[in-house]
């Protein structure tokens, strides 16, 4: 590791909130911390404008890495905070390189780097740059070295708003570990709480919000009635919580699936494994930048239905690892979960989907791809 110079990272937050950013993030500095290990880099100082020192934070132990906290009580003086300790420590430091963990960073890292001449990256995720972003956030995305995104399809899709180089855009796909998403038996205490029993279980993870209805949960809904004629003791266990959840039971009475269609509510992370063992299949037509909750019901040996036109492409491997249907077409995603109940296809092969799965997406194989990436010069 001698030579090698540090690192900066900066990101809203990784540790006080919950959701697939932070997932993202936390995987990939898990995965510096290995690439530190076998000298491809010299080790990281991360900045965290909403998290405090207080945070529950697994990483903090590992010397690689220095964790600067900004948290405050006026978002204001965060702000501001992070810009003058940000630029001390470019002025100081200068970093080989800076990371800049959101759009919403990125024209301050823009702003200190390029006077500066420090290479930044900027990291993406999904629908935060599917969008036309202000000129300032355009420019901070062209002038960067590099912009790493989870999929061809996030890419593609920020390419076109922004008049982006998809030259300039390395792909970084998620991760899941496999030590936590494993096969197993059905939880008998969970499937007398659910009244799951004897039944064929269809299931989808997601936030019930009315801004989220692209994940599909009405639509699969509105399949049930046509999956039950094939399949009479379908049942559809949707996890998740939110205000559009009311709609979405009104929705179920109405097509007389009431007692077919059953809310779990939230769901803690420890406790996912066991539920989606559950499933005999999980469903979410939906419109994801990526999906990483196809790679954690694959991992677990359950087949997926995902989407024909999004980023969930890549967990799947363009169909071959799952189903990819029209995401707003009930009778499609019926006829999909029908062959999934089936069990006649090789997708349907949960040993062969966990292996598949883990081959291309596990945390080894992303450490690897990042370490590739480290190697990498915009």
């Amino acid at each position: 590791m001698a030579g090698l110079k540090r690192d900066t990272f900066i990101f809203l937050e990784i540790f006080s909130l919950e959701g697939g950013i932070q997932s993202y993030v936390r995987d990939i500095l898990q995965a510096y911390v290995s690439a530190v290990a076998n000298d491809k880099t010299g080790g990281g100082d991360v900045f965290l404008l909403r998290d405090g020192s207080e945070c529950e934070n697994p990483l903090a132990g590992h010397n690689s890495l220095k964790f600067h906290y900004l948290k405050t009580q006026s978002p204001t003086l965060g702000r501001l905070m992070l810009s003058v300790s940000l630029l001390w420590h470019l002025l100081r430091q200068r970093p080989q390189r800076v990371f800049c963990g959101h759009i919403n960073l990125a024209p301050l890292v823009q702003l200190l780097c390029v006077p500066l001449g420090i290479t930044y990256v900027i990291l993406t995720y999904g629908k935060e740059v599917w969008e036309p972003l202000p000129l300032p956030y355009q420019k901070a995305l062209q002038q960067a070295a590099q912009i790493w995104t989870i999929s061809r399809y996030s890419r593609d899709r920020a390419c076109a708003s922004n008049r982006l180089d998809p030259q300039k855009f390395q792909i970084l796909p998620c991760a899941v570990d496999g030590d936590t998403f494993q096969p197993g038996e059905k939880s008998p205490e969970l499937l007398q709480r659910y009244g799951l029993a004897d039944a064929k279980v269809l299931m989808t993870v997601a936030r019930l919000w009315s801004g989220d209805i692209y994940k599909g949960v009405d639509v699969t809904i509105r399949a049930i009635p046509i999956i039950a004629e094939s399949f009479p003791n379908v049942k559809y266990l949707v996890i998740g919580r939110g205000d559009d959840q009311p709609r979405l039971e009104a929705l179920a009475a109405s097509e007389g699936m009431a007692d077919r269609v059953v809310f779990a509510g939230f769901v803690p992370t420890p406790d996912l494994p066991a539920h989606f063992r559950l499933a005999d299949a999980y469903i979410m037509p939906s419109q994801e930048g990526f999906g990483i909750v196809y790679l954690e019901a694959m991992a677990c040996g359950v087949p997926v239905l995902a989407g024909d036109a999004d980023g969930s492409a890549e967990p799947l491997q363009d169909g071959k690892l799952g189903w990819q249907v029209p995401h707003r077409d009930p009778e499609a995603v019926a006829a999909a979960c029908i062959e999934i109940l089936q069990g006649n296809d090789r997708r349907c092969d949960g040993k062969w989907l966990r292996q598949m799965t883990l081959a291309n997406f596990g945390i080894e194989a992303f450490t690897a791809r990042l370490e590739q990436l480290l190697d990498v010069r915009g």
